[in-house]
């Protein structure tokens, strides 16, 4: 018998629409047809809540008024340099006012989430819940002086690096076929980073981070290792993706793994299409399920940042996610903790209370 799903709510951990935000004329109070995220359609896609990242892109590059795609970028192009701590702070600094503006023109619909207790109280309340994540630390400077400024600014989540070097650690390429071992490890100041990020409550991402230096976080680490946005390397090889070593590390500190629906990280072939069924996710699912069990396992859709497979379409289509997990197998109970138990665990173990 098929579960009933109708009153599920998910936390999502990854997104890239506050970058279409800022970019762009596109409004989030309005449903649309562009793009992945406005907030009538995570209304309808039962969206309770997520990491809401803030991506700085190279000098001088806005996003379109659809896709933000900071997936799948040209090896060795452009995308895959340093990008100057000024910029960086600037970008960042706009984009954060222009979430506070929303926030405030969207009579509480959505949330500024700066700890578990706020989480927890947005969610049953059905306010969306935004946990502010830097998908690249290049805004923090290399002292971390302004660390604790961008605490107070709301930021509970970063990723140390994106694709690329900062002074923190190195990312990992987009090769296809490739491994995530293609680089050195964290820097100096990427290991205090770590250390500084445990000690505030901020949750630390290491889906763009290399091997190497996923390594180093595993034993600098005392808090839940988490990759928001990545897949299974054993399912498609690609160099951002996650080996068998990586899960059981993830498994082993109580972390989780939000699953990418990008179809260039869930596919066998590495193919950029739309034509990629949501039985790709699942399976996605099922295969972390079975190496590191039903707790360790969650959604990072990458809306807005990504192509998306045509079935899902964008944030409204969760439900059918959720649909084709239940026709598969899975429980209400396993479900449930797909779609935000999990990611509240380890939100519980990671942020201050």
């Amino acid at each position: 018998m098929t579960p009933t799903l109708d009153n599920l709510r998910i936390f999502d951990g990854h997104n890239d629409s506050l970058m279409i935000l800022s970019g762009t004329k596109r409004s989030f109070l309005e449903r649309s047809d562009i793009g992945h995220f406005d907030i009538p359609r995570a209304v309808e896609g039962r969206f309770g809540g997520g990491l809401f990242a803030i991506f700085v892109p190279p000098v001088g590059m806005q996003p379109e008024d659809g896709v933000f795609s900071t997936a799948m970028p040209a090896r060795g192009g452009e995308e895959l340099q340093a990008i100057p701590g000024y910029y960086a702070e600037w970008v960042t600094d706009r984009c954060i006012d222009r979430f506070l503006q929303l926030e405030q023109q969207s009579g509480g619909r959505i949330c500024l989430t700066r700890s578990y207790g706020e989480l927890v109280r947005q969610f049953a309340d059905g306010t969306i819940s935004a946990i502010l994540h830097f998908e690249g630390a290049e805004a923090i400077a290399a002292d971390l002086g302004n660390l604790d400024s961008y605490y107070k600014k709301g930021l509970r989540s970063l990723g140390l690096v994106w694709s690329r070097p900062n002074d923190f650690g190195f990312g990992v390429d987009f090769a296809f076929p490739g491994s995530p071992d293609t680089g050195p490890g964290l820097t100096p100041a990427g290991l205090e980073l770590v250390a500084a990020c445990n000690a505030k409550g901020i949750l630390l991402d290491l889906s763009h981070l290399n091997e190497k230096g996923f390594w180093d976080v595993a034993q600098k680490s005392s808090k839940p290792l988490v990759a928001s946005h990545s897949c299974m390397h054993g399912l498609c090889p690609c160099s951002r993706n996650l080996t068998d070593a990586q899960l059981a590390a993830i498994k082993e500190s109580n972390g989780v793994v939000g699953i990418n629906f990008a179809p260039a990280f869930l596919r066998s072939d590495g193919q950029l299409t739309a034509q990629t069924p949501i039985d790709e996710i699942v399976h996605h699912i099922r295969y972390g399920v079975d190496r590191m069990g039903i707790d360790h396992v969650a959604f990072g859709s990458d809306f807005d940042g990504v192509l998306l497979p045509d079935e899902v379409g964008s944030v409204s289509g969760f439900p059918k996610i959720l649909t084709r997990l239940a026709e598969a197998g899975f429980d209400r109970p396993a479900i449930e903790k797909i779609a935000y138990g999990n990611w509240f665990r380890v939100l519980k173990d990671t942020l201050l209370l």
